[in-house]
């Protein structure tokens, strides 16, 4: 199978995704893969040198409210409301086998 100028085949990211691809779809994908990394190589001729990294676009914040002293659920009332019980614990079905 070709590759392309970066190496990238499409037969090897294929085997390491578990995908199994005929002749032809490796042909094709192999064609289109060519395509998007030579758009990308276009990408690496441009100057950045004055654009400062960043993870987003634009400036992303952690909304989170202060973390204060309050009142909480009474412990009678919510194991009251509880479906099921036990030990002053509620129970819950068990959702993973092991």
């Amino acid at each position: 199978m070709s590759k392309t100028n970066q190496g990238m085949d499409v037969g090897y990211v294929a085997k390491l995704a578990c995908i199994e691809l005929t002749a032809e779809e490796k042909l094709l994908f192999q064609g289109q893969l060519d395509q998007v990394l030579q758009y990308v190589e276009q990408l690496n001729e441009l100057d950045v040198s004055d654009v400062e990294p960043t993870a987003h676009a634009i400036p992303v914040y952690n909304v989170t409210r202060k973390d204060e002293l309050g009142t909480s659920l009474d412990h009678d009332r919510v194991i009251a409301n509880a479906p099921a019980a036990s030990i002053g614990q509620i129970r819950v079905p068990k959702i993973i086998d092991q």
